[in-house]
């Protein structure tokens, strides 16, 4: 599978998350850029959760059905589908972990040979469960914050 290369001019891959994008800030996703993008891309999609939450995986942003040509993402705004993240809002909520450990926010970025049908309401389960089958390349970006 080739791999895309996903980057932020906001931080840097396993680096603090500036508190802008957090709770504690304006709240506001990050840019993104992504590079790599095969031929063949009908679709991208971008899952960023906290496998590190207390009670497991929150889910902070999914988008899905991305135009491949969409190789940048800018701060506060969002393109291709939003689905619905934990807190079953279609919307990016922001880095907001209680005080103490660090946690590792991964935003994962999907190429795939598809375009997407799923229902207004789809979730990170949903998302995934379309997905299979037709990855084309895939990367990550880790990004580090705690309060």
């Amino acid at each position: 599978m080739k791999e895309l290369t996903v980057t932020s001019s906001a931080f840097k891959n396993n680096q603090r998350i500036p508190e802008k994008y957090t709770c504690i800030g304006e709240g506001i996703n990050p840019q993104l850029s992504i590079d790599g993008i095969p031929e063949g891309t009908k679709s991208l999609a971008l899952i960023f959760d906290d496998p590190d939450a207390v009670g497991g995986t929150f889910d902070h942003w999914i988008l899905y059905n991305i135009p491949p040509t969409q190789s940048q993402i800018g701060e506060n705004s969002f393109v291709g589908i939003a689905g619905l993240n934990s807190d079953q809002e279609p919307v990016y909520a922001p880095p907001c972990p209680p005080p103490g450990k660090n946690h590792r926010y991964t935003f994962k970025v999907y190429a795939l040979d598809v375009t997407l049908t799923l229902g207004g309401k789809a979730a990170k389960r949903d998302v995934e469960k379309a997905m299979k089958g037709h990855l084309l390349a895939e990367g990550k970006l880790v990004g580090l914050f705690n309060r």
